[in-house]
């Protein structure tokens, strides 16, 4: 396959929920899979290891000292990555292994934030098994502010992959014009924006992101169901007291650089999708629309990006 040319996975699996060993050894499966299909890149929905707090809106999460709460966020919490602690070792010696990059869905647990608070970060690993990018989300969404932290923008990042500049956003994260804006900057033209799981969510900005970059646009989204939720969750009975059959019913899918459809939205199945994409259409649809280049005036309109990693806590020694 030419340099101009990248084999793309999408994963929409569920994960082993809140269980993050046996979703990373899902996630194994998943990519020693995608490898023995020729794919050089695999993406995992938002928040797949070890899945997305889906208790928070059908629990009265809100509810002020809430025991159940806290044992439930406790155990989210037991079962977050510990990236400094080599929670994620395993797929980067698979990534070097298959020689394939990852975008990888995390509920992280970061030591430099004292190692508590939790966040919703896109870890993209290249084919060498290197850690090149860790995204914290910006704003997490509505109830998901009861569990997950703001990030930062340290890990607003693009990374070269063959012809093309990958790079990437958590779901509605993908809705902040000047998220995108400032991945466009550093020459985005492969954009991954990943989902919880729904195709209401990625049958309309999918497209529009790609019209609007001139790019490809990979959406992933992960499943989930009633009967994905582990036995020995904490309160399961009140989790599934008002819990609907489907929470997540997928919706992972690409666009190209015209915003016209490559794959549509797929629903309710669970597996590998595959496509290999062209760099070449990048160029092609550059030519009347480059969103930072000439059709860009920044002599009137720029973006100033803080990329500092936040720390409340600064040591000199």
């Amino acid at each position: 396959m030419s340099v101009n040319q990248l084999k793309v996975a999408l994963a929409q699996i569920a994960p082993v929920w809140l269980d993050k060993n046996a979703t990373l050894k899902k996630v194994l499966e998943s990519m020693s899979e995608a490898a023995s299909q020729g794919a050089e890149l695999i993406v995992f929905g938002e928040g797949l290891v070890p899945g997305y707090p889906w208790w928070l809106s059908i629990t009265h999460a809100s509810a002020w000292d809430e025991r159940i709460q806290k044992e439930i966020h406790a155990h989210y919490a037991q079962n977050a990555v510990q990236i400094e602690k080599e929670d994620l070792k395993p797929i980067q010696e698979a990534a070097k292994t298959h020689q394939i990059a990852v975008y990888l869905g995390i509920i992280e647990r970061p030591t430099d934030r004292g190692g508590h608070s939790l966040y919703c970060s896109l870890v993209y690993i290249n084919p060498q098994g290197e850690i090149c990018s860790v995204h914290r989300k910006l704003q997490p969404t509505y109830d998901e502010r009861l569990t997950w932290s703001p990030g930062d923008g340290h890990g607003l990042r693009v990374h070269p992959l063959k012809a093309f500049t990958v790079g990437g956003l958590n779901c509605w994260e993908n809705w902040m014009p000047l998220a995108r804006t400032a991945l466009y900057g550093l020459g985005e033209n492969l954009h991954v924006a990943v989902w919880p799981g729904a195709v209401r969510n990625t049958e309309n900005i999918t497209r529009m992101i790609a019209q609007e970059s001139r790019s490809f646009v990979i959406s992933v989204s992960s499943l989930m169901r009633k009967s994905d939720f582990l036995p020995d969750t904490p309160h399961l009975d009140v989790i599934l007291e008002n819990c609907p059959e489907v929470l997540a019913n997928g919706g992972s899918c690409i666009a190209g650089p015209d915003g016209k459809w490559i794959l549509e939205p797929v629903a309710d199945q669970e597996g590998l999708l595959y496509q290999t994409l062209d760099f070449n259409r990048v160029l092609e649809e550059r030519q009347n629309f480059d969103p930072v280049g000439h059709y860009s005036r920044p002599d009137v309109l720029q973006l100033s990006v803080n990329r500092d990693r936040q720390s409340s806590v600064f040591y000199e020694e």
